[in-house]
């Protein structure tokens, strides 16, 4: 099984404790409200990859209940758990690094945590494809697990399943961002202490296409 399939398989399996753990999104509220206010057009195409089962999207809709959201994971267990959480978006089995097949384009671009099962070369197209199909002066929002890439590897969680965790850098990021057309608006860390099996820090990052 590769490293991505590894990963989808925890989450389909645990889909509901994943659920059960992290559906309360409120340590990242001052981001997600960042988010929300940069994003200006009324009843805004915002697409979401690797939506869990719709944390983030159900607080997105709390502060703008115009927005159109697709949200989109690879995991069959997270995506109906997302339609139950959220009947007022809209939201598709699809692997993160298939945007381009998506043949539309958006207002905003959000991927909470969908990095750490991306290899930093993957992480650098899903930039260049969120620059793809967001439309001028669209929002980027990502946050990963930040630590030197060199310490990816596979972990055991306390529930005993395996997964490849890729550790991800500002430095490089910011790069591709910049790289790709990218205005960075807010570089954010937070220490995460809900993992202490796995000391690093949040990163989130928001920038805006010109």
């Amino acid at each position: 099984m590769d490293k991505n399939q590894m990963a989808v398989s925890v989450f389909d399996r645990r889909a509901v404790d994943y659920q059960e753990k992290f559906m309360d999104v409120s340590r990242y509220h001052a981001s997600l409200n960042l988010f929300c206010e940069h994003i200006s057009p009324p009843q805004a195409e915002v697409l979401e990859l690797a939506c869990g089962p719709g944390n983030n999207t159900r607080y997105l809709l709390q502060k703008r209940p115009d927005f159109r959201i697709l949200g989109t994971d690879l995991a069959p267990g997270m995506i109906e758990l997302a339609r139950a959480n959220n009947p007022a978006a809209c939201f598709q089995v699809m692997d993160c690094r298939a945007v381009r097949q998506l043949n539309r384009t958006f207002d905003a671009v959000m991927c909470g945590f969908g990095l750490p099962y991306l290899t930093r070369e993957e992480a650098a197209q899903l930039i260049a494809d969120a620059a793809g199909v967001l439309r001028p002066g669209g929002i980027l929002y990502l946050s990963t697990m930040e630590d030197d890439y060199a310490k990816s590897g596979i972990h055991q969680s306390s529930a005993g399943d395996q997964l490849y965790l890729y550790y991800h850098q500002a430095d490089y990021l910011s790069e591709a961002l910049l790289t790709h057309g990218f205005a960075l608006l807010h570089l954010e860390r937070m220490v995460d202490d809900r993992r202490p099996e796995l000391p690093f820090n949040d990163l989130i990052l928001l920038a805006q296409k010109q």
